[in-house]
C-alpha cells in the first residue's frame, strides 16, 4: 500500500440484494470521498469538504508527512535520516463529526523498507494505554465498585503503612507518615507522591530504581513491593508523570473487578467497542502486521531499535500486562475509542461510560496545585488519562480550551476536541536514544496542520 493518492471503487453491501458502488480515495492511503460505513472501516467515511475541512489545506499535512518519512530505501542498508527523511513510516487518521475524512499511510513498517505501511498496521502505543486504563477505572466507578477518593489501601492493604522519605540515605532512610493517604484520583492524575520525580530526594529515587519493580511477574507483586518503599513527597503535593501510579491503578482494577486486568479491559472496553486489534499481545497469525521499532545511531542513520533486539514482534511489552504502557493497537481501533469519548461515552449503540463521567474525565484535576498545570506545559492541566488544554494562546498553537489527549514514547499521538467534533491520530514507531541526530518530534507541526485545515 502506497502513501500516494489514488482512486478505487469500493462495493458496500447494504442489504441482502442491494449494492451501492461508492468512489473513495482510500484505496492507497488517500483521503476518503464517501459518507457510508463499510465492514472494513472503523467509522463512516466522508469527504473532507462535507465536514468542514479544506482538501487543499490537508495537502499541506500530506506534504509535511511525506517529507518527514524516509521513502527512498530499496534495500536493508541504513539510510541517513538527515538526507531523505526522519521516520520509517506513519499512519495518520483524522475524523470529524464521527466520520473519517483523512486516513493515509506513509513509508514502511519494517526497517529494511520492504513492507509498505498499511492502514491496519499494529503499533505499540505505550502511554496511550493510560487513557484506556482510565476508562476501565471509570467503568468500575459507574458500577459502584470504587470511588475516586477511595484510599488505595482499601484495595491494596499494604499501602496503609506507606511512608515518606524524610532524610538519611538509601541504606538508612528516615521515614515519616504521609500527610494524607494516596487516593485513586491521585493515581489517575500522577500526584501520588511516588519517588519518580527529579525533585524527589535522590536516595528515595534510588530505592525505587534499585527495586526493579518492572521485572515483577504481576501487578499484585509490583504493587505490594512498591508499598514498602518510601514516597518522595506527600500524596497530592506535586505532579510527577510516570507509569508507577498507573500500574498500581491496574492492580486496583483487578481487585475491584475480581479478574485480571487484561481480561477486564478486553471484556468491558475492547470487545464492546469492537477494538479487534487492541491488546497486550498480538495473536501469532497477526504479528506480520506489527510495525518494527526503529531508532537512529550516532550518525543519524535509521536502525532497528536496540531496546527490541532479540524480541519477537507482538510479544507482551514487559513482564506483566501494564496499564501504563503495555498495549498494541491500530489507528482504526484508537479512532473508535476516541469517538466513543467524543460522543459522551457511547458508540454504535454500545454505552461504555455516561456523559457526565466523560465530562469529569476531561476536566482538569490539578486545580489544587498552584499553578494547576502539568510539568510539561504551563497551559495544560491533567484529566483522567490525558492532558486538558487550559489556555490556547499560552500554548502557542491552534486548538480549543478543553481539548484532551496524550501520546506514547515511540511517537504515537492523539487528540480529542469536543468543541470541533474532531479526533486526530498520528502513529509512528520510533524510540529516540537521546543522541544529537535523533529526528525532530513532529507532533506540534502535525496538530498545527490539522487545525489549519478546518474552514467551517
Amino acid at each position: 500500500m502506497s502513501w500516494r493518492r489514488s482512486m478505487s471503487w469500493m462495493p458496500v453491501l447494504l442489504g441482502a440484494t442491494q449494492f451501492i458502488i461508492i468512489a473513495t480515495a482510500l484505496g492507497q492511503g488517500g483521503s476518503v470521498a464517501a459518507d457510508l460505513p463499510t465492514p472494513s472501516m472503523p467509522l463512516p467515511l466522508a469527504t473532507p469538504q462535507s465536514q468542514g475541512l479544506s482538501k487543499s489545506r490537508l495537502e499541506r499535512l500530506d506534504a509535511y508527512m511525506r517529507a518527514s518519512v524516509d521513502t527512498t530505501r530499496v534495500d536493508a542498508r541504513p539510510v541517513d535520516a538527515r538526507a531523505a527523511g526522519h521516520y520509517g513510516g506513519a499512519v495518520v487518521l483524522i475524523a470529524r463529526n464521527g466520520r473519517i475524512v483523512e486516513w493515509r499511510t506513509y513509508g514502511h513498517r519494517d526497517v529494511a523498507g520492504t513492507k509498505p505501511m498499511e492502514r491496519d498496521s499494529i503499533f505499540r502505543i505505550y502511554s496511550m494505554t493510560k487513557t484506556l486504563a482510565s476508562v476501565a477505572t471509570l467503568v468500575l466507578m459507574e458500577e459502584g465498585k470504587l470511588n475516586l477518593e477511595d484510599p488505595v489501601s482499601r484495595y491494596i492493604p499494604e499501602f496503609a503503612n506507606v511512608q515518606v522519605f524524610a532524610g538519611g540515605t538509601a541504606d538508612a532512610p528516615q521515614l515519616r507518615p504521609p500527610k494524607r493517604p494516596i487516593t485513586l484520583r491521585q493515581l489517575l492524575t500522577h500526584v501520588s507522591g511516588f519517588a519518580t520525580s527529579s525533585k524527589d530526594p535522590a536516595d528515595a529515587s534510588e530505592l525505587l530504581r534499585n527495586a526493579h519493580l518492572d521485572r515483577e511477574p504481576d501487578l499484585k507483586t509490583f504493587s505490594e513491593k512498591l508499598a514498602r518503599l518510601p514516597l518522595g513527597a506527600d500524596p497530592g503535593d506535586r505532579y510527577s508523570y510516570d507509569g508507577t501510579s498507573t500500574n498500581v491503578l491496574g492492580r486496583v482494577i483487578e481487585v475491584a473487578a475480581g479478574q485480571p486486568l487484561d481480561a477486564f479491559m478486553r471484556e468491558r472496553v475492547f470487545e464492546p467497542l469492537r477494538l479487534k486489534d487492541t491488546g497486550f499481545t498480538v495473536p501469532s497469525e497477526q504479528r506480520a502486521r506489527v510495525v518494527e521499532m526503529t531508532s537512529t545511531d550516532a550518525e543519524g542513520r535509521l536502525i532497528p531499535s536496540p531496546a527490541y533486539a532479540g524480541t519477537q514482534l507482538g510479544e507482551r511489552i514487559g513482564s506483566f500486562p501494564s496499564p501504563a504502557g503495555g498495549l498494541y493497537s491500530t489507528a482504526g481501533d484508537y479512532a473508535r475509542f476516541c469517538q466513543m469519548l467524543l460522543n459522551g461515552g457511547d458508540l454504535d449503540g454500545v454505552s461504555i461510560l455516561g456523559r457526565k463521567t466523560v465530562e469529569l474525565m476531561m476536566s482538569n484535576h490539578l486545580t489544587h496545585l498552584d499553578p494547576p498545570v502539568t510539568e510539561f506545559s504551563e497551559s495544560e492541566g491533567m484529566g483522567l488519562g490525558g492532558y486538558v488544554v487550559l489556555d490556547v494562546a499560552r500554548r502557542g498553537r491552534p486548538g480549543s480550551v478543553g481539548q484532551f489527549g496524550w501520546s506514547g514514547a515511540a511517537g504515537t499521538y492523539y487528540t480529542i476536541d469536543r468543541q470541533e467534533g474532531l479526533t486526530a491520530i498520528l502513529l509512528t514507531q520510533h524510540l529516540p536514544q537521546g543522541l544529537p541526530r535523533d529526528p525532530p518530534k513532529i507532533s506540534v507541526r502535525f496538530y498545527n496542520l490539522v487545525y489549519q485545515s478546518l474552514v467551517k
